[in-house]
């Protein structure tokens, strides 16, 4: 029996937090304590944000301190690639309402005199920035939790689940078994085998990490900010008049890829001296003051991370009520109160509050039940914590794991391949004689002008896309029609032969998916979506057409390859290949023969040209990508080139133009939401208000008038002078031979094309001004070669 609870299974409690052994005594116990908040996404600034916020005022509410200090927080630079990485970064500050300042070294020198400044730049500061003590939060969050009514179990460790029909129906524990309606894993570095007993994959590899407290230091302040300092892979912070002392190495130690042991309670690893002088070097050498101080005390414990280096939040797609919060990266104080936050309302309204796909668990697959892949992964990103972060890096391990047959034919015509979701993508082809290697650097990378070779390729005659690595699902059933009519936002009841691009909305009306519909027969419907999106977008459709329908969904990503065809002479080359006809308009599919093979021929475009989406059967994928470049005048074109082209028409990006966030006419995109017609869907009554007020902001595109500028995403947009909003993506377009970006140009009181276009712009890029245009409409037209820049 759990002490006062019944097992019995007609029980009924609001909340109840089981914790195997007593509260802190996995991590949180030995936890460093630093608390940043800046991200290079807005709402998990937010969520960082909050987590502030709740602490600053927690202790007046539970009676328990925290050990809150908002001391801010100094980050050094000691090259220009991290100095520009800085000026990049004080813009998101500033886009996402945060205070950062960028500062001089004779001014980090009057902050932390005992700092050596002569190899700095400069750095920058945060002002709201601090530290906390973990242990002390954790009482407190869980001293407000009893006086809000949970339930907490100290000694009652988790060794099952009944499971039915696809939801958990009760916990069972070496104390007894609890009924419940919803499951919340917060398991820590012991997560990933609590989600194995529910066949739940949670990709997260504990890791072995150390730090060293100091001796008192005469001289060192105890309100002195915390300090990182990346070039030099380590972080300091203030404790009882010394220092904590850590870092984070390129050559990381993993725990185990076994199971956690159950009773690894408060409990440390052997110190390990070897392992740890290269930060001690490190330290050494920017505060001297160490030379001369003693070492009380190495904290050697694990802490659990992941393969990307984010946070896992959010609904499990293997089940319907079994939610995740797991796998911090040695941030989870950081985290801690902005992720309870959105996890209970994920919990509570089955739905995620805000734009939450960065730490979403759906951006995983069952690539990461493969425990060796996730260590090795987990570990590269353990290494790159302090690295600089450079547009468009890639990671090296576990490559290659899934490739299309085109592969060895695509690395033969020198494709420098990128990874995504374990798929091997070509990213760009490097001409005769040249490496296809990515070059890093925060300007133009060396792959910029090969690219733009295959984007002309593109516009001017014909290019070819492996995208066999799309997304695939199939919906079959009477009541398949019915399913989609749903959940999606545009009419999917079209005709057989009819495609549609179309979202699927949240009851805010913000785009949970972007994809495309093919209906094949009355009853048989096949949806194309991204490569990343695999896992998310293949749950929110099973978890929203009704359980009564006649509908059955699956995943058939493996089963077909794809094939663009794009550019303005592509049915010349498409005719040369088959003898179907291809007098077919855009928005419809049919079936072709290539080859030999039957093919889906799908007349839609994301690049802004004629073009097919050719879908085979993947074993086919070689023999019809031979017969297209045997046909003459085909170019290999690879995914830098797609971003480039769409950049130019317009085209929208989930995950980045398109969120949870906004919905359809915030971007544009309300001509695909079905309003006009009586068929109601998820999402309908939002989209009905927000189409009938005025837009509180609206995407736009920008171009700025010096063409070498390079624009990645968050830059801030100034509308006469007064920040506006922030871009949501940016590249470059090689026909209209400007740098381009998207974002929304917001206004609380209203926004309108009127007022977009009745003003001038400016960009923030890397801390400065550069002059933009604003435009509404696409930027290329293929229809009369219009040209707007």
């Amino acid at each position: 029996m759990l002490d006062g609870l019944s097992s019995r299974r007609d029980h009924k409690a609001d909340v109840i937090l089981l914790e195997q052994n007593k509260l802190t005594s996995g991590s949180t116990w030995h936890a460093a304590g630093l608390v940043g908040q800046l991200r290079s996404s807005a709402s998990i600034t937010q969520v960082l944000k909050y987590s502030v916020d709740l602490y600053r005022r927690l202790d007046a509410e539970t009676g328990l301190a925290t050990g809150w200090k908002m001391t801010g927080c100094l980050r050094l630079a000691t090259n220009q690639d991290r100095w520009i990485e800085y000026k990049r970064l004080a813009t998101t500050a500033q886009s996402f309402g945060m205070e950062m300042h960028l500062i001089s070294p004779s001014e980090v020198k009057k902050m932390w005199p005992l700092m050596d400044v002569s190899d700095l730049v400069g750095a920058s500061w945060l002002p709201t920035d601090g530290q906390a003590s973990p242990s002390d939060i954790a009482q407190s969050l869980a001293k407000g939790a009893r006086m809000h009514g949970a339930k907490i179990f100290e000694g009652a460790r988790v060794t099952g689940f009944e499971v039915d029909e696809g939801r958990v129906l009760a916990v069972q524990t070496n104390l007894g078994t609890i009924a419940c309606e919803t499951v919340i894993n917060c398991g820590g570095q012991w997560a990933r085998q609590i989600g194995a007993m529910a066949n739940v994959s949670v990709p997260l590899q504990p890791v072995k990490h150390q730090y060293v407290i100091t001796e008192k230091i005469g001289g060192l302040a105890s309100d002195v900010a915390t300090l990182r300092d990346p070039d030099r892979r380590t972080y300091f912070k203030e404790e009882v008049g010394g220092l904590v002392l850590g870092g984070y190495e390129p050559n990381p130690i993993p725990w185990t890829e076994n199971d956690v042991p159950s009773d690894f309670e408060f409990q440390l690893f052997d110190d390990d001296w070897d392992h740890f002088d290269q930060h001690l070097g490190q330290a050494l050498a920017r505060v001297p003051a160490l030379e001369k101080t003693g070492i009380k005390q190495m904290i050697n414990g694990p802490e659990s991370f992941t393969p990307d280096g984010n946070f896992i939040l959010g609904a499990a797609p293997e089940l319907k009520n079994f939610h995740v919060g797991a796998g911090f990266n040695a941030f989870g104080i950081a985290s801690g109160g902005g992720a309870g936050w959105v996890l209970a309302q994920w919990a509570a309204s089955g739905e995620a509050p805000m734009d939450l796909w960065t730490v979403d668990i759906r951006r995983f697959s069952d690539l990461h039940r493969d425990r060796r892949w996730v260590s090795d992964r987990t570990l590269e990103a353990y290494g790159k914590h302090y690295t600089i972060g450079f547009p468009h890096e890639e990671y090296a391990s576990g490559r290659p794991r899934i490739v299309s047959p085109l592969y060895e034919r695509l690395k033969k015509l020198n494709a420098c391949f990128g990874s995504k979701l374990g798929w091997e993508r070509p990213n760009w082809f490097a001409p005769k004689g040249i490496k296809p290697l990515d070059i890093y650097s925060m300007g133009r990378q060396n792959w910029f002008e090969a690219v733009g070779a295959e984007h002309r390729a593109v516009r001017e005659a014909v290019g070819l896309f492996d995208q066999s690595s799309f997304a695939k699902f199939e919906l079959r059933g009477k009541d398949a029609e019915r399913g989609l009519c749903w959940i999606c936002a545009n009419d999917v009841s079209k005709a057989p032969g009819r495609l549609t691009y179309t979202q699927m909305l949240n009851s805010r009306g913000g785009i949970e998916c972007d994809l495309t519909v093919a209906r094949l027969a009355e009853d048989h419907y096949y949806i194309v979506t991204g490569t990343g999106f695999r896992t998310h977008d293949f749950a929110w459709i099973a978890d929203h057409i009704p359980e009564s329908l006649d509908a059955k969904l699956a995943d058939v990503t493996e089963e077909w390859g794809t094939l663009s065809l794009m550019g303005p002479k592509a049915r010349e080359v498409l005719s040369r290949v088959t003898k179907s006809s291809l007098d077919f308009l855009f928005g419809h599919v049919r079936e072709i023969e290539i080859a030999g093979y039957t093919v889906r021929a799908l007349r839609i475009t994301y690049v802004g040209e004629l073009g097919w989406e050719l879908h085979m059967p993947i074993s086919a994928a070689g023999e019809v990508f031979d017969a297209l470049m045997a046909a003459g005048g085909v170019t290999s074109c690879g995914y830098r080139a797609i971003e480039s082209l769409r950049l130019e028409k317009g085209y929208r990006a989930w995950g980045s133009d398109i969120t949870p966030n906004d919905t359809p006419f915030h971007a544009g995109l309300g001509w695909a939401v079905k309003l006009k017609s009586n068929q109601p869907f998820l999402g309908r009554e939002a989209c009905e208000k927000v189409s009938r007020a005025p837009l509180g902001k609206m995407l736009a595109g920008f171009t700025t008038e010096c063409e070498d500028i390079v624009l990645v995403g968050r830059e801030t947009i100034l509308r006469d002078g007064v920040f506006a909003g922030y871009l949501t993506s940016g590249g470059y377009g090689y026909t209209v031979k400007k740098p381009i970006g998207y974002g929304y140009v917001r206004n609380a009181d209203g926004v309108s094309e009127d007022y977009v276009r009745a003003a001038s712009y400016e960009l923030v890029v890397a801390s400065e001004r550069v002059r933009a245009r604003v435009h509404l409409e696409p930027l290329y037209d293929p229809t009369n070669a219009r040209v707007k820049a």
